[in-house]
């Protein structure tokens, strides 16, 4: 059967909007999911702006958060995002949370905006 629809759940993991500065992303529970990943769109860029992305985890989600290691991501993402483009991040680590990590290397603005989309072991999803 080709019902993607039913075996995802689609998470905000960034708020679209012009970003300004670094952001951290909302914490992404991942108990009872076997799979995650972050879907990241930008729109334009302002003043030359040099914005990167990378994901973190944290076995709380208040606090302790870390870089995910390179062996467990998987990324599309260049170190400079470009305009008008869509990455995916694919996470393989093991903690119980994990969030996208927008990084400011420069420049005024970018609008960008991210959804995480995990594969719940109890589907279909409601």
């Amino acid at each position: 059967m080709r019902d993607l629809y039913s075996n995802i759940a689609a998470i905000q993991a960034l708020a679209p909007a012009v970003q300004t500065a670094a952001a951290q992303g909302a914490a992404i529970d991942l108990k009872g999911a076997g799979r995650a990943a972050f879907v990241v769109n930008t729109g334009e860029i302002a003043g030359s702006g040099v914005f990167g992305v990378t994901l973190q985890e944290s076995d709380t989600g208040a606090s302790g958060w870390t870089n995910v290691a390179a062996e467990e991501m998987d990324s599309n993402a260049p170190a400079a995002l470009a305009a008008s483009s869509v990455y995916r991040l694919g996470y393989r680590g093991y903690k119980r949370f994990v969030r996208l990590s927008l990084t400011r290397a420069s420049g005024t603005s970018i609008a960008a905006g991210a959804t995480a989309i995990i594969v719940p072991d109890s589907r279909p999803v409601a």
